[in-house]
């Protein structure tokens, strides 16, 4: 029996619109799929039951989570960009703390003393800021840690930010874009970008500065949820949000009744990357290297250190264009780039296998994808896709394609040597478990 009549759905442009940039949402302008308006036409249309669970394995910013929480509906979210587990449980803060967050900043900086001790050797705040202003932003974040993250997030054994507050990833947002407008000098071609410096003079901050920057964010923040709150807009259902990888973490079986994502698309895009400065921010929290994070992420520009197995189960459309990518006559297509795209396809394949495992028998999982070329070789990232869930029991049902003239891609001018088709297409594939 399914549990979603999928023929029923309502799927909009999966495109996003300059009204993104306004309201509560212009405090997360970070890389996502679609915009929340697709997340919660599509969501609402799906006719869910009382206590159904929506799944979304790569979660980012939280776009599928915040929309399944103003519908009323219990969700789960993972990622594994520590960042983006906090943007996405900041983005969830319910109106009904739009008034706290005043006076909380105030007391945050009210005793603010930098400490030049917390800013060890290698601190990564360092390849933007001077050693006096890394001190001061990190004596922030440190206050911050102190006055409004408690003892289940920060254990005496680790961390646990799946248990941050909605109050705590708040203001680490806030100081995020405080870090992130600081080091505007430094972005880069590709807009989700902030690069690193390299023998460049580091950026120097005033206390006062920093000070007014950060408590200015934070009262644009609270008037926005007051404004979210005249909306007559729901508090939040419950959420849970992990910091985890969708190619191992296994979930319980058969406990999601629909998945709607987007995964990382195959376009050379380094999430981590574009992260970097917020990932510089929480390293006292996460202790981790951007290199290795990058790695790990799918869609990883790096090669994988370890041998991959091309399997069958891929598809017969995988496998020709790996064939194709592999004899191509351009540099490195049979060494690096076939690498990173069979990282790309591998961990594609094992997500889908864990989150078939995790749907409900006449379950639903919605994703978005978008095609790509490699050089002049079409990647038919969604038809792939489509192939590879087949073969783990997901049944294509339905396919809404979209056209777009404009794409990422078109960042790099070297991809206009060759001859491709002209834009992108982003497709809705809509599955069911059979």
């Amino acid at each position: 029996m399914s549990l979603v009549r999928i023929d029923s759905l309502s799927i909009q442009s999966p495109k996003h619109t300059s009204r993104r940039k306004h309201g509560w949402d212009r405090f997360f302008p970070y890389y996502a799929g679609y915009p929340e308006s697709f997340a919660r036409t599509l969501l609402e249309s799906a006719k869910l039951s009382d206590g159904a669970v929506v799944f979304d394995p790569w979660n980012g910013s939280g776009t599928t989570t915040f929309a399944a929480s103003q519908l009323g509906l219990f969700s789960c979210g993972f990622d594994l960009n520590p960042v983006m587990v906090i943007i996405a449980r900041a983005r969830l803060l319910p109106p009904s703390e739009a008034d706290s967050l005043d006076p909380l900043a105030r007391n945050v900086v009210k005793a603010l003393q930098v400490d030049p001790q917390l800013v060890e050797q290698g601190d990564p705040l360092l390849w933007w800021f001077d050693r006096s202003s890394a001190c001061l932003i990190r004596s922030l974040e440190h206050r911050i840690r102190e006055l409004v993250v408690g003892g289940r997030t920060i254990t005496f054994y680790d961390v646990k930010l799946e248990n941050i507050s909605g109050i705590a990833a708040t203001f680490y947002v806030a100081l995020f874009l405080v870090c992130r407008r600081l080091g505007a000098s430094y972005q880069s071609s590709n807009p989700t970008w902030l690069r690193r410096p390299s023998g460049e003079e580091r950026i120097s901050v005033s206390r006062d500065v920093l000070v007014s920057a950060f408590t200015d964010i934070l009262a644009e923040m609270a008037q926005a949820l007051a404004i979210r709150a005249e909306s007559g807009q729901l508090e939040q259902a419950n959420v849970d949000l992990y910091p985890a990888d969708t190619t191992v973490t296994i979930l319980d079986e058969a406990t999601i009744d629909m998945v709607l994502t987007s995964p990382p698309y195959c376009t050379r895009i380094d999430y981590a990357a574009a992260t970097r400065i917020e990932l510089a921010v929480l390293y006292p929290l996460a202790r981790l290297k951007m290199e290795d994070l990058g790695r790990c992420m799918m869609g990883s520009t790096r090669v994988p250190q370890h041998s991959i197995n091309i399997s069958d189960k891929w598809g017969t459309t995988c496998l020709k264009f790996l064939t194709n990518l592999r004899a191509h006559r351009s540099k490195a297509s049979d060494g690096y780039y076939f690498r990173t795209h069979l990282d790309y396809f591998d961990k594609m394949s094992r997500s889908l296998s864990n989150i078939t495992h995790g749907l409900k028998r006449g379950g639903a999982a919605v994703l978005v994808l978008q095609d790509s070329y490699y050089k002049d070789i079409h990647n038919d990232l969604p038809s792939i896709t489509a192939e590879m869930a087949a073969g783990e029991g997901l049944a294509l049902r339905r396919r809404e394609d979209f056209h777009f003239n404009r794409s990422m891609a078109g960042i790099n001018r070297k991809s206009q040597t060759y001859q491709r088709g002209i834009g992108v297409l982003e497709a809705v594939l809509c599955f069911e478990k059979s």
